[in-house]
């Protein structure tokens, strides 16, 4: 029998509530929640939103729906707005059923205060808890306990999440992807040491899906494996797949194990394009005594031997450092940060360590260790980096990822980096800039262009030599110049770049071969 409630087409019984960071980025995990509600699925929605929006309108687009249940994954990233939604949806509806998941709330959840206005917290992976204590609520026979402790999925019993994937997310945003879940590392700031063993799924299934998703004019596949490269022979058959039934215009991410790498992976790679993968490695630190301190067992030799392979190869590779670590100093991730540079990586992502709630970190062997009370619970004290120079590591990451990361100053970085160290160097620009403007955040291109001109010419460099190379540089990603660097006899003359319209702009950027 339907009821007049579920005859009412206003109505969804079921909304999954989604804080991205970015419009670019959609919720995995809350389509898979979506794609495994079985009869459910009809009476289900999924809302997404962004960090800029107001708790008050998310709220309003929920209980536009009169839903009975709202889901509600909460990350890191996206706690603090967590907290406001259901502060407020508690507020104005009552009777409404809140159920939050992800890994902020699957572990120390006492004393959180999102747990003062949940009615549910499932802890654990939850494609089939949700659907079974939906089924419960709506069926009028609820569980007593609130916190429901979920185990692991057998991913080849699930349903994949794929089809929930529309075409406005195919055309403008992130399309994620998995072909194992779990990792068999133990590294202690990462909650996947808690991982016990890597799952896979199916073959024949996931290459079906693929086979949808690239009919549908999906290009960019973002692989959220934790270790892609852990078995050879998976690894193979997902390179193979796109080798031999991909479009030349489909770019590929995978996260990569760096130790991991062979005659057979590197002509897999080959046969894909390199220009078309870009690999995320995770480094973290290239001092011993430190890796061996968060547990990570690394040969570094190794380590270097395949990076420059992937280099010379061609792919994109995106190498993590993390300030902040245990007996990480400042000279010491600097000196890192340099032999990264001379391998040839393409992006060095420099992140600060974070509190991440179950993770080993945590624990009491590392009381040197300060984190901020707020998300996203950043390091601001080490027993190697004090309050200020970490202050001083958060603005030189954010400027290294408009002056080195982004592509735009290809031409011009060997300049920063002719005194030697191209950290040192770096760094003195984040000071310099930071004392004249009193941020790094919020400037423009343009000109941050010019302060970075400014400061070249103040360390000695020809005034004309450093304006040529950012010239260039303008003209090579096809730029219009600022009109400070318009004068000169001749500048306005030269080919302006095109760049491979096949890659995503950040990696055409570095790739590109166009020249002033």
């Amino acid at each position: 029998m339907v009821s007049e409630r579920q005859k009412d087409r206003s109505v969804t019984d079921i909304v999954l509530c989604a804080l991205n960071a970015r419009y670019l980025h959609t919720a995995f995990g809350a389509r898979y929640l979506l794609a495994n509600l079985g009869p459910l699925r009809s009476r289900a929605l999924l809302l997404e939103f962004n960090l800029d929006t107001r708790a008050e309108d998310i709220v309003e687009a929920l209980l536009l729906k009169k839903p009975e249940i709202v889901g509600l994954g909460v990350y890191i990233w996206n706690v603090s707005l967590a907290l406001s939604v259901v502060r407020v949806l508690r507020q104005i509806s009552p009777e409404t059923t809140i159920v939050l998941g992800g890994p902020e709330v699957s572990h120390e959840v006492e004393g959180q205060a999102l747990l003062d206005f949940a009615d549910y917290v499932i802890q654990g992976e939850g494609e089939v808890a949700f659907r079974t204590l939906c089924e419960a609520i709506l069926g009028g026979d609820p569980p007593g306990d609130r916190i429901l402790h979920a185990a692991p999925v057998d991913l080849n019993e699930i349903v994949l999440p794929y089809d929930a994937y529309n075409d406005e997310d195919i055309a403008h945003r992130l399309i994620y992807v998995e072909a194992s879940r779990g990792c068999p590392f133990h590294c202690a700031f990462c909650l996947s040491a808690l991982d016990r063993g890597v799952r896979y799924v199916d073959r024949g299934r996931l290459f079906e899906a693929f086979r949808d998703l690239l009919r549908r004019g999906v290009r960019h596949f973002k692989f959220v494996d934790r270790t892609f490269n852990l078995r050879l022979d998976r690894t193979l058959d997902v390179l193979s797949f796109f080798a031999e039934e991909a479009p030349d215009d489909v770019f590929l991410h995978f996260e990569w194990v760096p130790e991991r790498l062979g005659v057979k992976l590197l002509a897999a790679l080959d046969a894909v394009d390199p220009r078309r993968v870009q690999l995320e490695v995770g480094i973290q630190s290239l001092n011993p005594d430190v890796l061996k301190a968060i547990a990570i067992r690394r040969d570094l030799r190794r380590v270097e031997a395949n990076v420059r392979t992937l280099v010379e190869l061609g792919v994109h590779l995106h190498a993590d450092l993390i300030a902040g670590l245990p007996g990480e100093d400042l000279a010491s991730f600097g000196e890192g940060f340099d032999r990264l540079h001379a391998w040839g990586v393409d992006e060095i992502q420099l992140g600060l360590l974070k509190r991440l709630r179950g993770a080993p970190l945590t624990a009491p062997d590392f009381a040197m260790l300060r984190f901020a009370e707020e998300a996203p619970y950043d390091v601001i004290a080490s027993d190697a980096m004090d309050f200020f120079t970490l202050q001083g590591m958060k603005r030189l990451a954010y400027l290294w990822d408009r002056v080195g990361n982004s592509g735009n100053f290809m031409k011009t970085l060997p300049l920063l980096a002719s005194e030697g160290s191209l950290f040192r160097s770096v760094v003195g620009f984040s000071e310099a800039i930071f004392a004249q403007e009193g941020r790094v955040h919020a400037i423009a291109l343009d000109r941050l262009t010019l302060l970075l001109r400014d400061y070249l010419v103040n360390q000695g460099l020809s005034r004309d030599v450093v304006e040529a190379t950012l010239i260039n540089d303008y003209r090579r990603v096809g730029r219009k110049l600022p009109r400070e660097l318009r004068g000169g006899e001749g500048r306005r003359t030269g080919r302006v770049g095109r760049l491979d319209a096949r890659l995503p702009q950040r990696q055409a950027r570095h790739h590109g071969e166009g020249e002033a």
